[in-house]
């Protein structure tokens, strides 16, 4: 097993750069940064770790992977094959539509940002090769990579940069326009200059925003392909500057990404080809890798219980870092014995309401630390709300034990009996959808409330677009879903959490369903503070009071955080540059 965590020097060193990188005065708006350090073409690490800490992202363990230095056989071309786990088709790489982290795995391998975050956690050019900022923290200007082609053959210039904002901010075109609401605007200066102007300043600018995976709001596009090929299309075979170009993509099939020689940096790719094929179910896809069928494994995490079964066999690495994410039991609020029509009550009297107390009783009745056993195998940590140990600064170790929805079984039978169901008498079987590589944690989950609550649970699996479908439509009692690659407040409680959230019911009849799965008005308002809050104790203290409400009032039901766990071959070199949390990058990976 292939293992990423430093000795006792590396520890010390590690523990000095996170003393460092918090030592700055919050209320200063630069987070005790110069101009000079905010410039391009590179931030230096000091830079990054103080933005990060700025931003509330930065923790301890976040500075392991990069410190576990390994060095691996070298080798250059070749072709390699992928399997991407839990999902049946890759519905879009259209960043603009992107809404799963299996998506933006290869969407980064074949589209650029202006910036984009190494394992190291330092922010680098990508497509900008150098930038300043203004005293005030408010403008960037960004002098942009020249001679920079796209996969069709158009030259890069400032207009992409443009075209890319103008449709990313419409709500019509793209799922993340909500990240630009900070940016006021973004001005072209020349072919090769372009300036950002912020409403406030914001300390995730350049690892969040511009980052070519995590933001996809400015993930750049090609103006020409969208117009040659039509939205639908361009969602199957983008066509951007990233070092690998999309030559095959059907739905069910699979995707073939292949070298793009006019790639910007001569030194990569090294892999000549890339077969990624969609594998739902858990059993194939370990028998694929076993049998050398396919190299890697990306999509969505492994099964939990092939984990253990990967580690002992020699011919295969195991890599698992700390993973940013949260996975959750969603429950429809419009649909009974659990409907609660209304969150924005005072929590004393929406615990008096039956379908709260249902909700409630349901989560308290779910044992994290027995569901992180029994279905990952021990490999998770508790989860109450959207944000993760991966946040860092923003993470309140306490709510584990001041939350609502913390176990209690006795207290979850009582409000269970309380809503007029003792032992779950005359409750309704419920139907929770799962995807074929959930059905082990479902059968648990189903067992758990079967003998702490009575309820009865009949399982539902559909494949993952299908699943989604449903979600987003609020056409479900229950449903297993969650996120990755959140290392910002932003990603758990803007996508996920405020009455607008793009994942909050989007395409539910609003006839009938005022919102979707949650709204509450005081959340609504922390979360719009705290995206432009400058002052980090104060911003922490907005985060930490949206995160409680929504735990509180069962928003969802919490289950755990996730480690994000990589596996492939031997054969297969990942060098640790390329090993972020969430991502799957190859354009440094080789084959010996």
């Amino acid at each position: 097993m292939k293992k990423d965590f430093p000795d006792e020097i590396d520890k010390k060193r590690i523990l000095e750069e996170l003393e460092s990188a918090y030592d700055f005065d919050s209320k200063d708006p630069l987070f005790g940064l110069s101009q000079a350090d905010l410039s391009g073409p590179r931030l230096s690490r000091r830079t990054v770790l103080r933005l990060l800490a700025a931003a509330g992202m930065l923790s301890l363990t976040q500075l392991v992977p990069g410190f576990s230095r390994r060095s691996f056989a070298q080798g250059g071309g070749g072709e390699l094959t992928a399997g991407w786990a839990g999902v049946g088709e890759i519905q879009t790489l259209d960043p603009a539509q992107i809404n799963q982290v299996l998506q933006f795995q290869i969407a980064s391998n074949v589209l650029s940002g202006l910036t984009h975050i190494n394992a190291d956690l330092v922010a680098e050019g990508d497509l900008a090769t150098d930038w300043t900022v203004s005293a005030d923290g408010k403008e960037y200007a960004f002098q942009l990579r020249e001679g920079v082609t796209f996969h069709n053959g158009d030259s890069f210039t400032a207009d992409d940069v443009i075209f890319t904002y103008n449709r990313s901010k419409d709500p019509e075109q793209s799922i993340h326009s909500r990240v630009l609401d900070n940016v006021e605007a973004v001005e072209k200066l020349d072919d090769f200059t372009v300036r950002f102007r912020l409403s406030a300043p914001q300390a995730s600018f350049l690892v969040k925003t511009l980052e070519r995976s995590s933001g996809r709001a400015m993930t750049i596009v090609s103006r020409g392909a969208l117009a040659n090929l039509g939205v639908e299309q361009y969602g199957l075979t983008p066509v951007g500057t990233g070092p690998f170009r999309v030559t095959f993509h059907r739905l069910g099939q699979g995707v073939v990404l292949e070298k793009f020689a006019e790639y910007y940096d001569p030194e990569r790719p090294q892999l000549d080809k890339v077969t990624i094929i969609p594998i739902i179910e858990p059993e194939p896809l370990a028998a694929a890798i076993e049998a050398g069928d396919i190299q890697l494994i990306g999509g969505n995490p492994p099964a939990a219980e092939l984990i253990d079964r990967f580690v002992a066999n020699p011919d295969i690495v195991v890599s698992e870092i700390p993973g940013p994410g949260f996975q959750s039991l969603w429950i429809n609020p419009w649909r009974e014995p659990f409907e609660v029509a209304d969150f924005n009550k005072p929590f004393e009297e929406l615990s008096q309401g039956a379908g709260f107390k249902v909700r409630l009783a349901i989560a308290k009745a779910m044992d994290r630390e027995d569901l992180i056993r029994r279905a990952l195998f021990g490999r998770g940590l508790p989860a109450f709300g959207t944000i993760n140990p991966a946040m860092g600064f923003f993470f309140d170790e306490s709510i584990n034990e001041t939350s609502a929805q913390r176990f209690d079984l006795s207290e979850a039978q009582r409000f269970l009996a309380e809503a007029g169901f003792p032992n779950g008498e005359g409750f309704p079987t419920l139907k929770l959808l799962i995807t074929p590589a959930g059905r082990r944690e479902g059968q648990i989950i189903a067992d758990m409330l079967k003998r702490n609550l009575g309820i009865n649970i009949e399982l539902d699996t559909k494949d993952f677009p299908i699943l989604i479908e449903d979600f987003n439509a609020m056409n479900f009692d229950l449903v297993r879903i969650g996120s990755g690659g959140d290392f910002d407040p932003d990603d758990g409680l803007v996508d996920w959490m405020q009455t607008a959230s793009k994942f909050n019911g989007p395409n539910r009849n609003t006839d009938e369903m005022a919102f979707g799965y949650f709204s509450e008005a005081r959340v609504d308002e922390l979360i719009e503070l705290q995206q432009v809050e400058a002052d980090l104790d104060r911003r922490k203290q907005l985060v930490q009071e949206a995160n409680a409400i929504t735990s509180n009032k069962v928003s969802s039901a919490f289950l755990f955080h996730p480690l994000d766990i990589l596996v492939y071959r031997k054969e297969v070199n990942f060098p640790d540059i390329s090993r972020v949390p969430g991502l799957v990058d190859l354009d440094r990976v080789t084959i010996s």
